[in-house]
This record gives C-alpha cells, sequence and structure tokens, in this order.
C-alpha cells in the first residue's frame, strides 16, 4: 500500500480461508479480527453484488450497538486474493476510507473479474481458486485523525458543534469580503472597538459600523452561516458589483480608511493606528559626506516580494536592501552637488498586528499584462524582526518577536475571487481553514506547507501578532462589550412565507428563487418574529395579516434537497402551537439562519370530512405542485398545489390538470417531473406515484401533447416545443445589467434584462459578438451603454471615437463623440473635436494621445491614418501647454502619471511634462501643481518619484527642493505623483467598449 502521509496508530493483517467457493451464499462475512481496538470483518460478495461479471469484496466495520453517531475511525486497507499453495498468484486492490455508522463498508464491486478465478493466467500455471478453495488477506492500516475530519465528505457537517467557529455566506464572489471579516472578527480588540462606535440611531442597509456589529454579533451567537449582504448594501455594492472579483487587500485598505473616520470621537478612536500602524523610513544618504535626506510614513502592512525569495526572511532581506547611486544615477544634493549615495528602506517601529502581502501579482512587460506569481516562499510560525529596524528606532524597547496568526491563501488564476483563510483564533488554540459556508480543524502541515508549494493556491496575506501584546490583542469579548440593541436583535427570528401567489409568477427552477443571487430573488413576506414567541401566537398573526381562517392554513417547513432543490418537506404539527418559534426552527431547520415557510391554504374539506388537511400520519396523501408550460406563449409557471394519493397513477391527474388550464377534457397531456435543473423526467401515466418515487413538495409540469407536425412548426419558427427543452432554455438565461458608461454626461438610468445567452446576436458592440462572446470578457454580466449622437448604420460606416478632451489642466475633462470616415487622417479628428467644443480656431496646437492603465502609451502624429487607434486604449485630447511648444534646448520632455502607494496601483490621466534646464525642484513643484488644477493644502499630500520605467515598481521620492530634475540623464524613467485615488477606480482598466443595443 502506498504511503498516504499521514501517522500510523496501528497495522494487523488477517487472513480468511475459503473453502467450497462454488457453493458460498451470495454474501458472506467472515470472523471478526482486531485492529486498533475496532473489530472488523471482511465481506464477500463471490458471485458479485449487482454485477455477474466480477467478484466483490469489501472491508467491514462491525460498528458495536449504540455506538454514538459521530463515531469514526480512518483506515487505510488492501485485500488480496491468493492461491494457497502458491501465494505468489494473487488479485489485489486498496484503499482508504472514513469508516462510520452510516458507511461502515468499504471496498471493490468489482475487485477481479470471475472468469479469471479458476484458469491459469498468461503468467501462472495454475488458477486463483483451486481445488474450490482460496485465501482472502486485509492489510488495515489504523490512520492518526487528529483534526477529526479526515477523509470527512462534510455531508451534514456542523461548523459550530465540531469547531465552535462559522463562516459567513458567500454572496457570489465576495470571498475576499468575508476572509477580511473573519480575520478581523478574530482580532478580538478590533471586535470590541467596533462594538464601541454608537449605532443605535443608523439605518440598516446605510451604515457599516452597524453591518459589522451585527455580523460579529452573529458570528458569536449563530449556529449557522452569516449572511452579509446589509453590509455590502452599506458599501453600496450591488448584486453585480458582489460577482465581481476583487482584491483582498484593497477592499482592506479602504475598510480601515472608512472604520478609522467611524471611530473619530468615539471610544473606539485611535484603534486602527493602536493595532495596525507602523512606521517605515525611507532615505538617501551620502557615501562622502555627511548627508542624508529621509521621511518616515505610517503604513498598514507591508508589500513584500515572492519572486527570487526562498523564505520571508528572504523577502525582508530583500525590501530593505540598499540600492547605490552611483554614475550617472548620483544624487544631486543642495549644499555638497553630485554625490554617491545609497538609498532605502528601513522600519522605525511594527504594529501589534503585522500585515504582510506577498506580491504574487505582477505586470509582466513580454505578456504586456498582470500575472499572478505562483512560486514558492516559506514562512514560519514565528519569526524575529528585530534586524530589520533602524539603528537609533525608539521601538527597540519592545521585544520583536511575533507569532503566526492567520493566512489568507488565494485560489486559482489571476482574476478569480477564490480566498480562503487559515486561523489561530486563540492563543494557545488550534488552527481552523474558513473556506465557503464551513470551518473545519487544520494542523500546521496545512498552515504552513500546503501553502509554500509552487501552485495556484498559495499564500497571498500573512497575520502575525507580537508575541508581548498577545494577550491584549486576543482579550475576551464579554457580554458587556456588546452593545444592548446588538444583543436583542438577535431575540428575533427572521421568517419568509412562500405563498401560492409567489409560486404562481415564479418562471424558472423550484417553486420560487430563494436565494439564487444571479437572478432576481422571488419576494416573499417577511416577518421578524420573537423567538419566545410561540408557535400558535405567530399562526394567529399570519392568519389576521392574511385574512384566512385560521383552521384553513397550515405551514410546510422548506428544507435543502442533496439535489440542491429547495422544497417543502415537512408540515409543522398542531402539536406544536405552545412551543416558541426558536424550538420550532431548532427542530426542524437547524440548518437554516432563517426560517422559511410554505403556507397552504384550503377552502374545501378532506372528502367531506371535518379535517381540512390530510394528518401527517397519512402517508399516502402527497402535496405536490404543478407548473403549466403554454406553448403559445412559450412560458412555464406555477398554476396550484395538489394532494394525490400514492397508489393512484399518475394519468389519473389528467382530468384535474386539464380542468385548471380550462383544456378540453379529452386533451392528450405530456407529464413531467422536476426533479433538479438538469434533471427533467418524463412520468409515465401508467405507473402509479409510489412507483415514480413522488413525494412531499415535488414538482410536476404539464403541457399539451404535440404531434409531429406541430413541433416541425414550432421548430421552424424557432420556438420550443417541449418543457424538457424550455428548462435547458432557463439555464442559458442571464440577467445582465445595464449601466450608463458616462454618468457625468446626464442622468441615465440602470436596468436589467433576462437574456438568451443562446440567442443570436441581439446585442452588438464594435467587435459585432453574441451576447454569450460579450459577456465571457465579465465575471458579473455587466454592461455598460450609451446613447450615441448617430444611428448605428451610420456607426458602421465610419469610425467611432471618444476622445477626452482635457484643455489646459487635467483636472477637468470633457468627453467628446467623434464619428469620422474610416479613411480620415488624425487632424480631421483634432478639427471634429474644435468644432464641437467651439474651440477658438486653431491659434495653439493640439495634440491627441492614448493610455492603457494609466499611462500614455502613444502620441499621434496629426497625418497618421485613424486605423492606427487602437479600440480598447483611452484616448486623450488637449492643449499642448506652452513652455512645451517653446522647449529650450536642454529641457526635457517626460510623462508624469498617478498612483496609490505602489506604482502598479496606477490612476487618473497620465501627462506629458516639462522639465525645465537648471529648475530647482521647487518650482517644478509649483508648474506641476498648476497643471493638475489643485491647491496648495491639497498638493501637501502628493508625493513625487521617479520611477524607473513604465513597467518598474523601483522608485525614489524626491524630497529636496533643491534639487534640479533636469541633471539627470532622464532615458525611459517616468514622474510619479502618489496620492490617494479618491474616485475609487486604482487599478481599472481603461478603454471599456461601447454596446450598442438594436431594435
Amino acid at each position: 500500500m502506498p504511503d498516504l502521509g499521514y501517522e500510523i496508530e496501528d497495522f494487523q493483517y488477517y487472513t480468511w480461508q475459503i473453502a467450497g467457493w462454488t457453493s458460498l451464499e451470495k454474501r458472506i462475512t467472515g470472523p471478526e479480527f482486531e485492529a486498533g481496538g475496532w473489530k472488523w470483518r471482511i465481506l464477500l460478495f463471490p458471485h458479485g453484488n449487482n454485477d455477474d461479471s466480477h467478484v466483490s469484496i469489501y472491508l467491514d466495520f462491525s460498528v458495536p450497538i449504540g455506538v454514538l453517531a459521530d463515531l469514526h475511525c480512518c483506515a487505510q486497507f488492501g485485500l488480496l486474493l491468493w492461491n494457497p499453495e502458491n501465494p505468489t498468484f494473487y488479485a489485489s486492490q486498496n484503499s482508504h476510507h472514513r469508516f462510520t455508522a452510516e458507511e461502515p463498508d468499504w471496498g471493490f464491486k468489482q475487485f477481479c473479474a470471475l472468469n479469471k478465478l479458476f484458469v491459469p493466467s498468461t503468467t501462472h500455471t495454475r488458477p486463483l481458486i483451486e481445488y474450490d478453495t482460496c485465501n482472502i488477506t486485509a492489510l488495515v492500516r489504523i490512520i492518526k485523525d487528529p483534526t477529526g475530519v479526515l477523509w470527512h465528505d462534510f455531508t451534514n457537517y456542523d461548523s459550530k458543534k465540531v469547531t465552535g467557529y462559522i463562516n459567513l455566506e458567500n454572496q457570489g464572489a465576495t470571498s475576499h469580503l468575508n476572509v477580511e471579516l473573519q480575520l478581523l472578527y478574530s482580532i478580538k480588540y478590533f471586535r470590541k472597538a467596533i462594538y464601541q462606535i454608537f449605532t443605535e440611531d443608523d439605518k440598516p442597509n446605510k451604515s457599516i459600523p452597524l453591518a459589522m456589529q451585527r455580523i460579529f454579533y452573529n458570528l458569536q451567537v449563530s449556529d449557522t452561516p452569516v449572511e452579509t449582504t446589509e453590509l455590502t448594501k452599506s458599501f453600496e455594492i450591488d448584486s453585480s458589483d458582489r460577482c465581481m472579483p476583487h482584491d483582498v487587500q484593497e477592499f482592506y485598505r479602504m475598510l480601515l480608511d472608512c472604520l478609522d473616520n467611524k471611530m473619530k470621537n468615539t471610544y473606539a478612536d485611535g484603534t486602527i493606528s493602536k493595532l495596525f500602524t507602523g512606521e517605515m523610513k525611507s532615505y538617501v544618504r551620502c557615501v562622502n559626506v555627511d548627508y542624508e535626506s529621509s521621511f518616515i510614513e505610517d503604513y498598514y502592512d507591508i508589500q513584500l516580494k515572492v519572486k527570487g525569495c526562498k523564505t520571508l526572511n528572504d523577502s525582508f532581506q530583500e525590501f530593505i536592501r540598499e540600492e547605490f547611486c552611483t554614475g550617472n544615477n548620483k544624487y544631486k544634493t543642495e549644499t555638497y552637488g553630485l554625490q554617491d549615495a545609497k538609498k532605502g528602506v528601513i522600519f522605525e517601529s511594527f504594529p501589534s498586528v503585522l500585515r504582510i502581502q506577498l506580491k504574487r501579482f505582477e505586470y509582466n512587460m513580454q505578456r504586456d499584462a498582470i500575472i499572478k506569481i505562483n512560486d514558492s516562499l516559506e514562512y514560519p510560525m514565528e519569526i524575529d524582526l528585530q534586524g530589520y529596524l533602524s539603528s537609533d528606532s525608539s521601538d527597540k524597547s519592545k521585544p520583536h518577536n511575533y507569532l503566526l496568526h492567520g493566512v489568507i491563501v488565494h485560489s486559482g488564476e489571476l482574476h478569480e475571487d477564490n480566498f480562503y483563510i487559515l486561523l489561530k483564533p486563540e492563543k494557545n488554540g488550534n488552527w481552523f481553514k474558513f473556506d465557503d459556508d464551513r470551518v473545519i480543524p487544520v494542523m500546521d502541515k496545512a498552515v504552513l506547507e500546503d501553502n509554500y508549494e509552487d501552485k495556484v493556491s498559495n499564500a497571498y496575506i500573512l497575520v502575525y501578532i507580537r508575541e508581548s501584546d498577545i494577550d491584549f490583542v486576543l482579550s475576551p469579548v464579554l457580554v458587556e462589550d456588546i452593545p444592548k440593541h446588538i444583543q436583542e436583535r438577535h431575540l428575533y427570528l427572521t421568517t419568509k412565507i412562500l405563498t401560492l401567489a409567489t409560486f404562481e409568477h415564479h418562471q424558472g427552477f423550484d417553486l420560487a428563487n430563494i436565494d439564487d443571487q444571479q437572478y432576481p430573488l422571488s419576494e416573499f413576506p417577511q416577518f421578524k418574529v420573537l423567538k419566545s414567541e410561540t408557535y400558535g401566537a405567530f399562526k394567529v398573526a399570519i392568519a389576521h395579516k392574511f385574512g384566512i381562517p385560521i383552521e384553513q392554513m397550515r405551514f410546510w417547513v422548506f428544507v435543502h434537497r442533496q439535489n440542491k432543490t429547495i422544497r417543502p418537506d415537512t408540515p409543522i404539527p398542531d402539536d406544536f402551537l405552545g412551543i416558541a418559534m426558536e424550538g420550532v426552527h431548532t427542530r426542524m431547520a437547524s440548518g437554516q439562519n432563517e426560517l422559511k415557510l410554505f403556507l397552504e391554504v384550503t377552502d374545501k374539506l378532506i372528502n367531506g370530512k371535518v379535517a381540512w388537511f390530510p394528518t401527517i400520519e397519512e402517508d399516502s396523501h402527497i402535496l405536490v405542485f404543478i407548473k403549466y408550460f403554454d406553448i403559445d406563449k412559450q412560458s412555464l409557471k406555477g398554476v396550484c398545489s395538489l394532494y394525490v394519493r400514492s397508489v393512484d397513477k399518475v394519468g389519473e391527474i389528467i382530468p384535474i390538470l386539464c380542468e385548471k388550464k380550462n383544456l378540453p377534457q379529452n386533451t392528450p397531456l405530456n407529464i413531467y417531473e422536476e426533479i433538479k435543473p438538469t434533471m427533467i423526467v418524463e412520468m409515465k401515466p401508467e405507473l402509479t406515484f409510489q412507483e415514480s418515487e413522488i413525494q412531499d413538495g415535488d414538482v410536476i409540469c404539464f403541457q399539451k401533447a404535440l404531434t409531429e407536425y406541430e413541433i416541425k412548426e414550432l421548430t421552424t419558427a424557432g420556438h420550443i416545443y417541449d418543457i424538457p427543452t424550455f428548462y435547458v432554455s432557463l439555464s442559458t438565461r442571464v440577467v445582465v445589467q445595464f449601466k450608463p458608461k458616462n454618468k457625468n454626461r446626464g442622468q441615465k438610468p440602470e436596468f436589467k434584462l433576462i437574456l438568451n445567452t443562446c440567442e443570436t446576436v441581439i446585442i452588438k458592440s464594435v467587435a459585432d459578438q453574441t451576447l454569450s462572446e460579450m459577456l465571457q470578457t465579465t465575471t458579473q454580466n455587466l454592461l455598460y451603454y450609451e446613447i450615441l449622437d448617430v444611428n448605428i448604420i451610420e456607426l458602421e460606416n465610419n469610425m467611432f471615437f471618444k476622445v477626452h478632451w482635457l484643455g489646459t489642466t487635467i483636472k477637468k475633462e470633457e468627453e467628446v463623440d467623434v464619428c469620422i470616415p474610416k479613411n480620415a487622417k488624425i487632424y480631421e479628428v483634432l478639427r471634429v473635436i474644435v468644432q464641437k467644443l467651439a474651440l477658438p480656431q486653431i491659434s495653439y496646437k493640439i495634440r491627441l494621445y492614448d493610455a492603457l492603465n494609466c499611462k500614455i502609451q502613444n502620441e499621434y502624429n496629426v497625418y497618421d491614418s485613424i486605423d492606427k487607434i487602437q479600440e480598447h486604449l483611452t484616448l486623450y485630447a488637449e492643449e499642448i501647454p506652452q513652455d512645451e511648444i517653446e522647449l529650450g534646448t536642454d529641457d526635457i520632455i517626460i510623462q508624469v502619471f498617478h498612483f496609490t502607494k505602489e506604482p502598479s496601483r496606477a490612476h487618473g490621466i497620465p501627462f506629458k511634462f516639462v522639465l525645465k534646464d537648471g529648475e530647482p525642484f521647487s518650482m517644478t513643484k509649483l508648474r506641476l501643481r498648476l497643471r493638475l488644477g489643485i491647491n496648495e493644502e491639497d498638493f501637501l499630500k502628493v508625493k513625487v518619484a521617479i520611477i524607473k520605467s513604465a513597467s518598474s515598481s523601483e522608485l525614489w521620492y524626491i524630497d529636496d527642493n533643491g534639487i534640479i530634475l533636469s541633471d539627470f540623464r532622464f532615458t525611459d524613467e517616468l514622474l510619479g505623483l502618489d496620492y490617494v485615488d479618491k474616485t475609487g477606480r486604482v487599478g481599472r482598466i481603461d478603454g471599456e467598449k461601447a454596446i450598442y443595443i438594436r431594435g
């Protein structure tokens, strides 16, 4: 047997000697033997287990009577069938399994072909079974299961019961949000600070602190995964944005900036700085003279290289590695002129909670794209950072030993929003993996080695806590720390009620769309019910609300079936009338964080009896839901609910179905069962409902039966002719959200359409794509539209451009639509701009340039053909500044772009700028400010840096007003302006396509 890499607790083997093979019964078990303190047997089907071509052999776990349901044993085993006279001739199989009371045996249905048992093989002169005898040996390794979930299939898995923790629901590409919230929740000092923000008067869906308080509290007290919808609404993230992958680091910075502002003037003021803020110093130090230029800045996190580094310490060393400025790159000082110098970064202090971002995403110049770095990087459980502090740091009085607290792992390719987090929530506790809606215990190997390796799942964020601060960072959260109004909210149970009216208006799978976020959710009456309220009181209130006699209504509890459908399963019995609603929820829907009910209403007594409903004990009555496919309207909608008897034949309900849709009684029908979206099965009228395996909550669909001629006519017309095909069409429908591309050009509506990706071109873009092709480039089914000044026909005979006119500063921009013949030149584009903006006739020069990822790519000559313009780039036109027109002999033109902290996080409009010969940096900054069109106060927040090249992340900040930039021999370098982007467009892609709708 192969080595699986797990610790072995015990190893035993047992041989069962079998005689009289041909006369054995169909199923027999061998004598018991012991391994790991458990009893085992070999289970044999000598003539096959529902397969008469193979012998079937299993290892059987003898489960003691009265054993606990969650008791299990993990075992690796091998089974051998061999000739007692010649042990070298054998057949063998091996496997491993988690043996439980539910799955007590495991093995091989097709262990060995029966026709090979009694005949010699090509390599042996004797058969496996000779003289009607053979031996079967079981080799059993008992595997240690320290986490308790080894080889678990997680059916009916209860995270709270196993680990004490629960996770957050994924709303669709919100795993970046979920892992960040789990991390912040685990930092108990931060959790308490969130609770200290006053939110009692805040409105739900409008307050980020309130939403976080509710999420944190639910994570403490709930037994099921917690929703985050209120928080995403507070962020004004709509359903399309939730389906858009976001970077977890970008979300973290945005969230902390927001919360830092919300905490001001509260008891929590200063928490962000106290927990997460450190200081680093950037410096340039001359080698031959006593001169140093430096500045200190705060940081929330550290970005460390992965590529070229083997360990985390290597990454730290690379981060603080000094760079020499010699030769052509000498440093220009105000006092000593050009000097050899060293420049670098060193840490002045580390925070209590240190967050490290591993730079997994880098720009690749050859591919002209951002790529993911899957290289291996080893990181330790414990690290001493003392050696990375500056020699004069005031922080050296504290110890700098840090303990690993959490690892955020990114799984998959670059644009996939697949994150999970590994956390050690308690100082001396265990590690857990929080992934989707499940939490499982893990060993150190899963935290370290599994995320070192060069593969698509690897560590992206590391979080360490200073060992000397861990007691206050992870100090317990007490009841008195939690606001009263947050605790009181937990006294209520959210209850949703499905009525027949909702079912009748639903067109899709199941009875309604309850939780599939990619489609519009069905509208349910929703109630906030006190958990202590009795079911009887609840029933009275609902009867009054809907105006229904209480004796003519009852509720069914929805369950999530294994086939991913959601159906009413069991009616709430009347003997629950005195039970609190919390008890009803616990007993009948404990796996759900809310109570979902179907309201059954009747106006007829059963067969003239005194009862309005069949009793729960009457299992002969089955509640089914009926849908009708209207071929003429091409629609499938709910009709009614119906009781059928298990012994009745399916065909017996045809008259009832005809009556429901006012069809003639003799109308031939086709009847189907909706088992799951991908399984629509035609029912046989001659079978009973029991034989058809119909149960409570099943959906039955019907349509008029068609002749071959009618089917041909419908097919020719492009219409759907049967229910299974209609369900296939449902699976290809998507909700596409349309937003105006240019909100600043007047208010245009946002709207959603349900469209079919298999249809021919109903939406057209410049590239003449089908809807399906267009949606391949977007993960959130979001398209932008604009209303043009030209019609589509004119557009197809010309070329269309959208140009951003900047004028003399880059602060304001105005968009101009240019539609021009395909053989035009660039100067004709400029002429259209002048005419549309009513600019003075060209008494000055205008240039046209394009940008990608907020950096200039090309500047066009006025005589270039317009076919040189690339569709996916953003076009800018501007008046060429006078200092560029009157360029001095030694003046330099350089590109300037905007970024936030890292050159790869570019934003804003790039532009050309003149570096005047001999001009001190103080004057250069003044001209930059005027070019940007911003005031002095705002410009103080801008740091100017020299960037090595457009594709490089290497930079050097300029803080000496006496420096003369023209003295540097610029070749590929750029100027970068580092400041926080307030537009929220950092890292967004330029050049979104224009979309047009035909008809």
